[in-house]
């Protein structure tokens, strides 16, 4: 009876030992930015990092540009508007802003009013800003030109706990911001694994990010590009995590082996 006892105790202690051991993630695989073991660092220490910021993203065929003119006389500033709209609930709503943008052709051209096109493939946004600067300046005396682009979207796929599409409302976007309007990676998330998939000239290219590491702050792909997608690989134990373990199969396993250990009392 005491033998029967002990299988039934040591059965039932297995069982949760592997239910435990397969649904936890080490909190080494969760941290981000994580110092060297050999490295001590205390809490009032400060390691700086160096990014040189290269946000030169080069304007290319299908992207959207939002382009006002301002200047002291109006009259003449509306002439360089995509749609003289005076709705100003439309023009502030994000439709709005679409709609009144131009896009670049095939050609990297925009059709503007009076100027009539212009070349900006392959150019940054503010080398867009500087030429469209020097021509308006030829009509219009004291203007300014504001360029913005409008299909600034980060796509964030994976084990995300909000994956979607976001819209950037802002020039520069680092990649754990973009993580936290996801509202940050699950537990599963592989964060030495991250793919950004970047849109090319040709194609996409698709580049690996250890965000567990010190490095990502001096990595070039620190800061997003308009159209990128960031894909969280799963951790390979999640098969076996909470999400997806058999605990029905597992719970029933335990109570058939209870009950055959009764039977044979």
């Amino acid at each position: 009876m005491k033998k029967k006892n002990n299988l039934s105790f040591t059965v039932i202690c297995i069982s949760l030992f592997l239910l435990f051991f397969t649904a936890c993630v080490p909190q080494k695989k969760i941290k981000y930015l994580q110092s060297p073991i050999e490295e001590k660092i205390e809490n009032t220490d400060t390691k700086s990092f160096k990014n040189d910021r290269d946000l030169s993203y080069k304007i290319q065929s299908g992207d959207n540009l939002y382009i006002k003119v301002s200047s002291l006389d109006q009259k003449t500033s509306q002439l360089f508007d995509n749609n003289n709209n005076n709705n100003n609930n439309v023009l502030n709503s994000e439709m709005g802003v679409y709609l009144n943008s131009y896009t670049v052709d095939d050609n990297g051209n925009i059709n503007l009013p009076v100027i009539k096109q212009v070349n900006v493939k392959g150019l940054t946004i503010k080398e867009v800003r500087n030429t469209l600067q020097k021509i308006v300046n030829e009509y219009i005396v004291e203007a300014t030109v504001f360029v913005k682009m409008v299909n600034f979207n980060v796509t964030l796929l994976g084990e995300v706990r909000r994956p979607g599409k976001y819209k950037i409302y802002q020039d520069r976007i680092n990649i754990f911001e973009a993580i936290g309007m996801g509202n940050d990676l699950t537990d599963f998330a592989d964060r030495k694994r991250i793919k950004l998939i970047r849109q090319t000239k040709t194609g996409y290219d698709i580049h690996y990010i250890d965000m567990t590491k010190n490095d990502l702050l001096e990595s070039k792909y620190y800061y997003l590009m308009p159209n990128d997608i960031v894909y969280a690989e799963p951790l390979k134990v999640k098969q076996f995590g909470f999400s997806t373990f058999p605990y029905s199969i597992i719970f029933s396993t335990i109570s058939a082996t209870l009950l055959i250990l009764n039977y044979m009392k």
